[in-house]
């Protein structure tokens, strides 16, 4: 009987732990195929999907909230990003905000990307 009771709360668990622990640690592709997300990046703050901030040590990195830290090696990123030349072939439309405060999604239809 036990085990049946806790067999659910510990997939709930590592579910809950999963989604919070994903950090957005991403690795910049240099080719398209290789990308996981094609991402075009705005020089307008209210053109974007995603106002991302740029960290300076991967621990800062954390949660789906903007808050990337560029890896050197594509096997320590969570997501593999390509840069796109034009907004019509990307998945998502990002700003670089240098405030850590403007992060975080403008359109959460497109948030499911970065998980």
């Amino acid at each position: 009987m036990k085990k049946i009771i806790l067999l659910p709360l510990i997939l709930f668990g590592i579910m809950l732990l999963s989604s919070t622990v994903m950090g957005q640690k991403v690795y910049s592709c240099d080719y398209k195929s290789d990308a996981d997300v094609k991402v075009y990046v705005s020089t307008y703050k209210s053109d974007a999907d995603l106002v991302v901030y740029n960290c300076d040590y991967k621990s800062d990195a954390s949660g789906n909230k903007g808050l990337w830290y560029f890896c050197d090696y594509k096997s320590d990123a969570d997501k593999k990003i390509y840069f796109c030349d034009y907004k019509s072939d990307a998945d998502i439309v990002i700003y670089f905000s240098d405030y850590k405060s403007d992060a975080g999604w403008k359109n959460s239809s497109k948030q499911h990307l970065m998980y």
